[in-house]
């Protein structure tokens, strides 16, 4: 087959240059690993393999510093996903992905594809059922009506493609920035679960074992879709469509469906299995090749394709959706062929596992790619990376702080209760199937996703967190404060915190600024999870997140997961039994940095963070988890976005209670501090003595639940008391009356 330009002109028009590959990289490619000047389709597979969405070469020296074992991991980073021991010969699987750049192209596809993806990457880690999704949205301003549209197209397409699934959204977050109005960020997670013995590696190994291609047809869209995901995003390639892929959540359903059956009925038939995701058939085949020390030989005119005269370089590096490869024991082809068309499914031998470790690859019966494995995977150059500490970081710790005054605390809360990022989310969220399968327990509005496990009185809590101006203030403890709203979010559920699965969203690590807010963000997140003991199982970097030069704020998000042991032990964020006491655990400072409060009253953000306490927050957490198992509390949730008051009438919007709260302890500009660690509980009256000796003074009473529908406080300097019907009709109607703004 021809070629579209031979070695030589390669090596002269420097084609690779627009695909992510440096000239450096192409260099030692082509003389120190290859001996020789790669062809076209050899040169587009080292571009998309050595991308940094696949190769992590600038981002792996500080992703080693985050901890990714402990006693009950049982498959950390490296594979689909990472697995946790949940007992009884169970295990939960979840990893989180990013789709940043195809949702800000085409926000509809772009999310729903982004679901897609990370749903194989569940199935394929040993015929794990996917049993809840989540997701974590950053927008800019909803004043820009092209926003609102990018809104509502993200929010359809996850909903639809979860929803033709059959897998309920339980979990998320949504925030509004303009720092993200140039490049949204869209970050799925789905958790999965298995028996134990079913785990599998996604590799290919066996001399004569079959490579077999499942799934959807190949087509043109998403290729080197790996590759515009590893660079910056400006207006040149905002309408680069063609990196988009498209989705089709009905195939899927019967390609998860088909892979459950061959994994849990005929686990003998497979050697492994892989998603293909980034960097399409190139990135499964050569990672599977490299995982088993294999060889690989294929035929690329096998491929099941859709469209008509696709090359060799089209067909590898096409990320076209629904589609799985497999490694099949030689003999039991036709027996994986007859269980995929029985789902309508194609079902092909592409390939063999063959001697040696080379990658060889024909096309139209010419021989179009013969390379080792390991230049692919294993030789990648890590790019060292220059770091310098952001002069706004220095001059911040010249400056005082922003104290802000507040006479009117009620107004402030009702102004607080309307910000985008804080209003109700309902009406994007009941776009989303949240009770499909009928094993939800908590869903959107609780501090965390629950999921029953069937057949056991067990279950799993969820969550995604993340707030990246935090990060942009000091990355070190804004890391640990992302990990620590997690925490909380899983022990106010009632659970135990078990690991974590995290995407990271930054700017262009070219920038030494960028880098060092990577570095030192993911050094703080490494730091919580060593404490709290949450490892880092699986996950992704997603890095080049700019629009013309202009950086999102650094957002890594944290998907964390529990484990309740007793459903009876399940703990509801709303509060609902007049006559509890009501505790805030932990300590409330002068933190308005970053704060919703400082975005209300100043429209931006700034300011120096106070340290956080991640030992003595994992100590009292560790005791009020020991509370809740006793039966001590009846409500929990964490304080974050707008501090207590908005905690406050949070935990009191779905029921018919009310409180009325001592608070003279704190100022009014206090009640509205988002002081990190900090959890507002309601314990019934017969149990307070055993409360408050277990607590000591990690736990502050505040006040009494009543049964009036009034949120009544007293603080040192101001009283408030609002009719929490207004409110909740202010905190309902926010969001929708701003995605209906007319211009």
């Amino acid at each position: 087959m021809k070629q579209a330009m031979t070695p030589e002109e390669i090596k002269k028009q420097k084609p690779y240059l627009d695909w992510s590959l440096t000239e450096k990289e192409y260099n030692y490619i082509a003389d120190r690993l290859l001996g020789r000047l790669p062809n076209y389709t050899e040169t587009g597979l080292f571009a998309v393999m050595w991308s940094e969405h696949c190769s992590y070469k600038k981002s792996k020296p500080v992703l080693r510093l985050f901890p990714n074992k402990n006693a009950r991991v049982l498959q950390g980073p490296g594979e689909g996903a990472g697995v946790v021991d949940i007992d009884d010969g169970q295990a939960v699987v979840f990893k989180a992905e990013s789709h940043n750049h195809p949702t800000t192209v085409e926000p509809y596809q772009g999310a729903a594809t982004g679901v897609g993806g990370i749903l194989r990457d569940i199935f394929s880690m040993g015929g794990a059922r996917p049993i809840a999704s989540l997701d974590s949205l950053h927008f800019g301003e909803l004043t820009d009506p092209q926003m609102r549209m990018k809104v509502a197209q993200t929010v359809k397409g996850i909903g639809d493609y979860g929803n033709c699934m059959g897998i309920p959204t339980v979990a998320g977050e949504t925030t509004f920035d303009p720092c993200y109005q140039g490049n949204i960020l869209c970050n799925a997670m789905s958790v999965g679960l298995m028996n134990q013995k079913d785990l599998q590696q996604g590799k290919a190994a066996g001399i004569g074992n079959a490579v077999m291609y499942v799934g959807a047809k190949t087509g043109r869209d998403g290729i080197h879709g790996a590759t515009f995901a590893s660079a910056d995003f400006s207006d040149e390639n905002a309408t680069q469509r063609s990196a988009v892929q498209v989705g089709d959540p009905f195939m899927e359903k019967l390609l998860m469906e088909a892979c459950l059956e061959l994994i849990q009925k005929h686990a003998d038939w497979l050697v492994g299995s892989q998603d293909m995701g980034a960097a399409g058939i190139v990135s499964s085949s050569a990672e599977m090749a490299s995982e088993g020390q294999s060889g690989m030989k294929l035929n690329l005119d096998l491929v099941p394709q859709r469209e008509t005269e696709m090359s060799a370089y089209e067909i590898m590096l096409s990320e076209s959706q629904e589609r799985m490869l497999l490694c099949v024991v030689k003999g039991h082809e036709k027996d994986v062929r007859e269980i995929f068309h029985r789902y309508d499914l194609d079902a092909v031998t592409i390939g063999r596992i063959i001697e040696g470790h080379d990658y060889i690859l024909e096309h139209d019966g010419e021989e179009v790619c013969h390379i080792p494995v390991s230049t692919l995977t294993d030789d990648v150059l890590e790019e060292p990376s220059t770091e310098r500490e952001p002069q706004r970081l220095q001059t911040a710790r010249e400056v005082p702080a922003w104290q802000p005054i507040v006479n009117e605390p009620g107004q402030v809360l009702r102004q607080l209760l309307q910000q985008a990022t804080i209003a109700s989310d309902e009406a994007l969220t009941q776009q989303y199937d949240t009770q499909v399968r009928t094993s939800t327990v908590a869903g959107p509005g609780s501090d965390a996703g629950v999921i029953r496990i069937r057949g056991y009185h067990k279950g799993l809590a969820m969550t995604t967190d993340g707030n990246g101006r935090f990060v942009y203030l000091d990355p070190e403890i804004g890391g640990q404060m992302a990990v620590t709203e997690a925490y909380l979010n899983i022990v106010a559920s009632g659970a135990e915190p078990l690991a974590i699965t995290d995407c990271l969203n930054y700017g262009d690590p070219n920038d030494p600024e960028i880098f060092w807010e990577l570095h030192h963000s993911i050094e703080g997140m490494a730091t919580a999870c060593r404490i709290f003991d949450t490892p880092v199982i699986s996950g992704n970097v997603s890095l080049y997140n700019e629009n013309n030069g202009r950086s999102i704020y650094p957002t890594p998000m944290v998907g964390m997961v529990g484990l309740i042991k007793n459903l009876d032990h399940v703990i509801p964020s709303f509060a609902t039994h007049a006559g509890d006491d009501v505790y805030l655990i932990g300590q409330t400072g002068n933190d308005y940095a970053g704060s919703e409060l400082q975005k209300l009253m100043t429209g931006q953000i700034s300011g120096t963070l106070s340290k956080v306490n991640l030992q003595r927050i994992q100590e009292y957490c560790g005791r009020l988890h020991s509370e809740m198992v006793a039966g001590h509390v009846t409500a929990a949730h964490d304080v974050s976005e707008g501090g207590l008051g908005v905690a406050f009438a949070e935990m009191l919007f779905a029921g018919e209670t009310g409180m009325n709260l001592d608070l003279r302890d704190l100022t009014a500009t206090q009640l509205f501090s988002e002081t990190a660690g900090r959890m507002i509980v309601t314990v019934p009256s017969a149990f307070k003595t055993e409360f408050e000796d277990a607590m000591g003074n990690d736990a502050q009473w505040v006040g009494t639940v009543t049964n009036t529908h009034w949120l009544e406080g007293h603080l040192q300097d101001a009283d408030f008391n609002e009719d929490l019907a207004e409110l909740k009709r202010e905190y309902k109607g926010a969001l929708p009356c701003q995605l209906k703004l007319k211009d």
